[in-house]
């Protein structure tokens, strides 16, 4: 197996092949960065415009590749290689990029306007995310990491996916030996004073919610300890606030954390948990996150 890292032509960021390689260093894997370039039309009309058209693109890929191959450089505990091919649609080929090289998991970067250190979606990167049934790693802006994978925190919520996810991801946290945190997002917006029914029911839907996660956090601790875990390797946390921002942020995140996110649901409470929300828990994230769909396995 593999990890394929979409390397684009005109990369500033090594950021996506520092996150494969700190992956590959936990699941041992060959790293593949692969650099993909706009394809020729084919039209004999145009041949000699096309001919200069794809000396032009291989000229590109292959200077892309060589930056690639650089990067990988760094990591020579690493094995890795740096390839470029032709493509009509970046997200596409990447796909068939890793169906062909039997990938574990495609890496990608953030876009170019992310601040240092977050995450920002682009096109290509959605497109992916919707498409790939492998898991989609995404690096944060300038990504440097030295450290193993130590602790992979898992978003979970109570519903049938979200328990297919969690049995999913202590398997490669026990692979990786890495410990495993179990977080529960939930939106809880500041609390107003009690002056009409409306207030009073938003406080008990709140409350509602808090203990069905809590509840749901019990049963999922008892599951986890029946697979080996124990409280050396294992927390659980319910991440509370007014927003998304101020939810993520409530907990700590350390150099070799990765959040692991699953694909989104039609639960009942799943704009509360996770579900839709993805995107947004993604923007707040400081460290690199996975999006695993919901028949992958790692």
């Amino acid at each position: 197996m593999t990890y394929v890292v979409g390397y684009g032509p005109h990369e500033s960021d090594g950021g996506a092949i520092e996150l494969a390689c700190q992956l590959a260093r936990a699941i041992p894997e060959r790293v593949v960065a692969v650099s993909v370039v706009p394809q020729s039309w084919g039209t004999p009309a145009a041949a000699g415009t096309d001919r200069e058209f794809r000396q032009w693109a291989g000229g590109v890929g292959a200077e892309s590749a060589e930056r690639a191959a650089g990067d990988l450089a760094a990591h020579p505990e690493v094995d890795g290689t740096a390839v470029w091919v032709h493509g009509r649609s970046v997200p596409q080929t990447l796909i068939e990029e890793a169906a062909a090289r039997d990938a574990r998991m495609l890496v990608v970067g953030s876009g170019s306007d992310a601040r240092a250190g977050g995450i920002r979606l682009t096109s290509k990167t959605d497109r992916l995310m919707h498409s790939s049934t492998v898991p989609v790693a995404i690096a944060p802006r300038d990504y440097r990491s030295t450290s193993a994978v130590s602790r992979v925190t898992v978003a979970f919520r109570d519903d049938d996916a979200s328990w297919s996810l969690l049995s999913r991801v202590a398997e490669i946290a026990q692979r990786a030996s890495a410990r495993l945190r179990v977080v529960t997002f939930l939106m809880s917006p500041t609390r107003r004073p009690v002056t009409s029914d409306v207030t009073h029911a938003e406080t008990q839907v709140i409350d509602l919610w808090a203990g069905q996660a809590a509840q749901a956090q019990s049963e999922a601790k008892a599951t986890l300890r029946s697979l080996g875990f124990d409280d050396d390797d294992l927390e659980l946390q319910i991440a509370g606030g007014a927003d998304w921002a101020a939810a993520v942020g409530s907990i700590e995140w350390d150099a070799g954390d990765v959040l692991v996110l699953g694909s989104s649901s039609s639960h009942r409470l799943a704009q509360v948990f996770l579900g839709s929300s993805a995107s947004k828990i993604i923007r707040h994230a400081p460290v690199p996150v996975i999006i695993v769909p919901g028949s992958s396995v790692g």
